[in-house]
């Protein structure tokens, strides 16, 4: 599908233009849509009008193939054949193509119009009957490339053609959503199903009709997909879509494939198949959460969770290490202090535009100081567990609540407590009270955000030894505080087990999903079992 033979083929005389490139070192063949039928036309027309100075084979309006008696030679002759089309647009005016530079910078751009983007998120996923991953190119290279094209004064008619090749129908749909009117852009999918289904040989049924690119005069080039991947995709062909459209106009006129040959590819049957035999997704497919405090421990532990479970994740966390905990395209790890209201911020508006909204919340960050009894504690130890274990969480709370009113199917909240909520311990006054603290405003907030549909938690975790608060000398003091080894003190439960970040995180990646869908306010204790407790 090169970018150059397509801007030549996408013209009303392509093949004569082709012709006059290549000559006879390649065989031209009229468009067929993809599958047994282009093959077997291939098979008849190469013999007839190859040459001896043969090296490849255009097909009009899906792109070119080289030949050769290895690899490399083919290879060679590829970026031959390439390079002639690229120097015949560059003769033509019709290879370089302007950029328009954004006016703002990436992190403006993305503080101001984060809660559009959401918004428009909401509004994709509804069409499309289920979560969806919406992605702003924001980098710059695509960010210019999309606001040059998105600034034509004709931009609504060339977008509106088709795509550059019928195969990227599949994943782009055959046309862009310009603008933000969802609700007219299904209504036009709908009626492109209705005028050529019933034309189809065998029984079509409607894919979903949401927009895959999106193309705003403000927000860009936004691309949407069940997955980071499938968005991804989509940006991909689109940036190089808007080109192939750009070249083609400048060499004569833009010209894809009518809508009737641009069905039959996105609704071939063979693709239909691949569809349905993809199976079930993974349960937060198209979902996005973010964990606070998901450097190391019960933090790290619900990130590996609920990727597990097909999320898109935001991890927050002071330590520099959150950057690079997991590499994959579903994971932004982003250091973050979460007591300054300017980083978080910053940190909800990168979130937003790489993965569209958020679903989910694991409040999980906070610290948990060496043990100190009430009349040794000074306020300044006292202030800092607050601004940390309440304060930011309440700040969290806040800025996320607008974003997770927008989530699709429902926000929901998980927040990490402690077994010192019901159940204090000496010498952890601050920390105690601070959790408490925390699950008050939980409960007030269940009250509150149930008319937004959204639905909050906590777990009260006890003993999770493997996590970042429970340094060798905090975990020795708290066992000669109840006259216990450390052996006895880790397993010091009911059931005489040790729990671990990954048992909390389960819970919590489940408390999420669809079991606990009509719970909201609840206290659960992940403890082994705790006879205080209970």
């Amino acid at each position: 599908h090169s970018d150059a033979v397509l801007s030549v083929t996408n013209t009303a005389d392509g093949a004569e233009r082709i012709a006059s490139i290549y000559g006879g070192t390649v065989v031209v063949i009229p468009y067929v849509m993809p599958g047994f039928d282009l093959a077997r036309l291939c098979a008849a027309l190469f013999p007839q009008h190859a040459g001896p100075n043969t090296i490849g084979m255009v097909l009009l309006k899906h792109g070119i193939f080289s030949f050769g008696a290895t690899a490399r030679e083919s290879y060679e002759r590829m970026i031959h054949l390439v390079d002639q089309a690229e120097r015949y647009l560059a003769g033509k005016g019709a290879w370089n193509l302007p950029l328009s530079l954004p006016s703002t910078s990436t992190t403006a751009f993305a503080c101001a119009q984060v809660h559009e983007l959401a918004n428009l998120r909401r509004d994709i996923s509804c069409a499309a009957g289920a979560p969806m991953i919406l992605q702003s190119r924001t980098d710059a290279p695509s960010a210019a490339r999309a606001a040059a094209f998105g600034a034509r004064s004709d931009v609504a008619v060339l977008a509106q053609q088709g795509p550059a090749t019928p195969d990227h129908a599949i994943r782009t749909k055959r046309t862009p959503m310009v603008g933000r009117d969802v609700a007219a852009f299904v209504r036009e999918y709908q009626a492109y199903f209705a005028a050529h289904a019933p034309h189809a040989k065998e029984t079509k049924t409607i894919l979903d009709a949401a927009p895959r690119a999106v193309l705003d005069p403000v927000l860009g080039l936004c691309t949407a997909g069940r997955s980071v991947k499938d968005a991804s995709i989509v940006a991909d062909l689109y940036l190089h879509t808007m080109d192939v459209i750009e070249r083609s106009t400048l060499l004569g006129g833009y010209v894809a494939l009518p809508p009737r040959d641009i069905f039959d590819v996105e609704y071939w049957d063979l693709e239909q198949a691949k569809l349905r035999k993809a199976g079930k997704p993974p349960q937060f497919t198209g979902e996005v959460a973010l964990v606070t405090g998901a450097a190391s421990g019960i933090g790290k532990a619900c990130v590996a969770a609920l990727l597990a479970r097909g999320a898109a994740v935001v991890a927050l966390d002071i330590d520099a290490r959150i950057e690079s905990n997991f590499k994959r395209a579903d994971y932004l790890g982003l250091r973050c202090d979460i007591t300054s209201i300017e980083e978080v911020t910053r940190a909800l508006a990168a979130s937003v535009c790489a993965f569209g909204g958020l679903d989910m919340l694991v409040l999980n960050a906070g610290i948990f100081p060496a043990g100190k009894a009430i009349a040794q504690l000074d306020s300044a130890a006292w202030r800092k567990v607050m601004d940390v274990n309440l304060d930011a969480n309440l700040m969290l709370m806040r800025e996320c609540h607008p974003l997770l009113k927008l989530a699709p199917i429902g926000g929901r909240v998980v927040v990490i407590g402690s077994k010192n909520v019901p159940a204090p311990g000496p010498g952890a006054a601050a920390y105690s009270a601070s959790k408490a603290a925390l699950t008050q405003l939980m409960r007030v907030a269940a009250l509150e955000w149930g008319a937004d549909n959204i639905r909050i938690n906590t777990l009260h975790p006890n003993a999770v030894f493997d996590t970042g608060i429970w340094s060798a000398e905090v975990l020795a003091a708290r066992a000669a505080q109840y006259g216990l080894s450390v052996g006895q003190y880790r397993k010091n439960n009911v059931l005489k087990t040790e729990v671990t970040s990954r048992d909390v995180a389960e819970l919590a990646a489940e408390m999420c999903g669809p079991l606990f869908a009509k719970t909201t306010g609840a206290q659960l204790p992940v403890d082994g079992g705790n006879d205080r407790v209970i």
